[in-house]
Parts: C-alpha cells; structure tokens; sequence
C-alpha cells in the first residue's frame, strides 16, 4: 500500500490508510451534494502557489489570500481532483509540477467529508465499491471551481481542471451546472472512459472545453473487458482534444503515468496551446 508521504501531516484522514469510512447504507444522495460536506473538502483543500519560475509552495485555504498578496497579475489556475485513495505523494507531485510551471493549483479534498465511502482497494486494483462516488466528486469539482472563481487573483478565464484515476473519471464527466463551474480545458489522467456505468462513460466536455486523455496501453487497472481502451471515441476531433496511448515496457504498464518527463511534457504542451495567458511566472513576488 502507498502511504502519505510523512512531511504532509495534514494529509491524515486523508487516504484510504487513515481515513474512516462511512458504510454505503448510511449515505443518502442528499449527501452527495450537501453544501455543509462540499464546504468541508475546499476548507481542507491542498494549495500550492508558484512564487518564481520553477519553484512553488504549499499553503492552505485559510492563509491563500495572505500568500497572494505579493503577486501582481491574476494567475491560469488548476482544479486538481485526487485519485480514488485520497492524498499520496503522488499528488503532492503533481500539484508541485503543476505549481513550479506557473499555475495555481487547488486540489479538494474529498476525503475531508463526514459522510464518505470507501470506493476502491489499492492492494487489489479494485475500485467502483461505491457507484455514487462520481456524483460526490463531481459536485466537490463544481463546488470548488466556484469558490476559486471568488479568488481576486485566479484568472477565470483560464481555470483548468484534472484528474487522476477516479479523479481523472471525475474531470472527464464534470458537467458544469452554471457559467461559474465552467473551465477552459481539461486533462484527464490515467482513465479509458470506458465501462458499463453510464454516469462514469464517456466525456461530457462543451465544445469549449478542449480535452486531454492520457492512459497507458496496460494500465493494471484497466485489464478487463468493461474498462479495456481509451477515451479517443468520445473527445471532440475539431476543437484540439487528444487522447494520448503510452505504450513501452515501462510507461505503457504504469498507472502513475505523470511520474514520467514524457507525460509531463505532454501536460505542459497541451496547456500552452489552449490557455490565453502565458504559462509560465518568471517572478511573480
């Protein structure tokens, strides 16, 4: 099992290894959208800010506006969503890469909810143990493009959101419910679209929403016949959408693949080409 890297302690409660679980008979659908638990996973919400080229920081919610003060122009900004076990070192990453290329980068924490289930088991490579996690993760997605929006210096014409596994299921089946939950593109981690779930299937991006896939050929996750494939069926062929199929020994085997100099390349292209702003803060304190 991966466990939270130690110099994050306010990563426990977190992931699957320190969070308790609500069981699924005592979660209601008006759960999944209750204002209350959605408050709650932007209040414990990962932050990292860039400061100069290339460097970042990690911040929370409560002191952000006191860590942006020093910056002069409004920042292209990322919604983050985590993987189906929470925060691990992989998102501590991610969101570092994200931050150090110029973007600040929010990631919600779903796990900080009362009410929520356990929906996969890493050891096993078994997930969808809770067929309404999508909804939960889609209204904490919603909830948190709003309040970024609230933020004097996000530039809201160049909020991106992306995800990772059950996160990248999430960024890809986002469907904005007002003008305020919409973003400028989005990325989509290590997930095929593909499965008998109709919640979970597919991509419902606007047209406006240019869309980026990237899976590797044998994600470990993905070897069955409900979620074999690639999201390529379901993008947008006229408004820059792409769907990436890592394939080699190594990368096309991995789950992680934003591990890799090459996907992260890949990541920093496609942004370069859709966003209006300049990707990168050469100093920005």
């Amino acid at each position: 099992m991966v466990l939270p890297n130690p110099a994050f302690t306010q990563d426990h409660g977190l992931h699957n290894s320190s969070k308790r679980f609500t069981e699924p008979a005592k979660i209601s659908w008006l759960d999944w959208s209750d204002p209350r638990e959605m408050e709650r996973t932007w209040r414990a919400a990962a932050v990292r800010i860039p400061t100069r080229k290339g460097q970042s920081k990690l911040v929370g919610i409560d002191n952000l506006q006191k860590e942006l003060a020093g910056i002069k122009r409004k920042i292209p900004t990322v919604i983050y969503l985590h993987g189906c076990s929470g925060f691990w070192h992989g998102t501590h990453k991610r969101t570092k890469f994200l931050a150090d290329s110029g973007f600040l980068v929010i990631t919600p924490a779903s796990f900080a909810r009362k009410k929520y289930p356990k929906s996969c088991d890493v050891k096993t490579n078994k997930g969808g143990l809770y067929r309404g996690s999508v909804k939960i993760r889609q209204n904490d997605a919603g909830y948190a493009i709003e309040m970024a929006r609230k933020l004097s210096l996000v530039d809201g014409d160049n909020i991106v959101l992306i995800g990772f596994s059950e996160g990248g299921v999430t960024a890809a089946t986002f469907e904005p419910q007002n003008q305020q939950q919409q973003v400028r593109a989005r990325i989509v981690e290590s997930w095929t679209c593909n499965t008998p779930w109709s919640e979970y299937r597919g991509v419902n991006a606007p047209v406006s929403e240019p869309v980026l896939t990237l899976v590797a050929e044998r994600d470990p996750w993905y070897q069955n016949q409900w979620t074999r494939g690639d999201c390529t069926q379901f993008l947008n062929d006229v408004n820059g959408s792409r769907s990436i199929i890592y394939r080699g020994e190594l990368l096309g085997s991995s789950h992680a693949l934003l591990e890799f100099k090459t996907v992260q390349d890949d990541v920093l292209e496609f942004l370069k080409n859709h966003l209006d702003s300049s990707l990168y803060i050469d100093d920005v304190q």
